[in-house]
């Protein structure tokens, strides 16, 4: 073996070892991201009793029963 092939070998495994380590740090950023986050508060913003102004359901609310048909 020559002493180019050692350090491209060399040189490969250090590119992925740190690309295995990237991978490694975002899938737990990912994990620790799904498990901080936080509910909504239905209704929050004075969307629970939202009327509808246009289409088939015009000056209708949109309470569950409304929003569970249509799904």
């Amino acid at each position: 073996m020559h002493i180019c092939d050692t350090f491209r070998i060399m040189r490969d495994l250090k590119h992925l070892k740190s690309n295995a380590a990237k991978l490694a740090q975002d899938l737990k950023e990912k994990a620790l991201f799904r498990s901080q986050r936080k509910a909504v508060n239905t209704g929050a913003n004075g969307t629970l009793e939202y009327t509808i102004k246009e289409g088939v359901n015009k000056s209708k609310i949109a309470d569950e029963q409304l929003i569970k048909n249509k799904k």
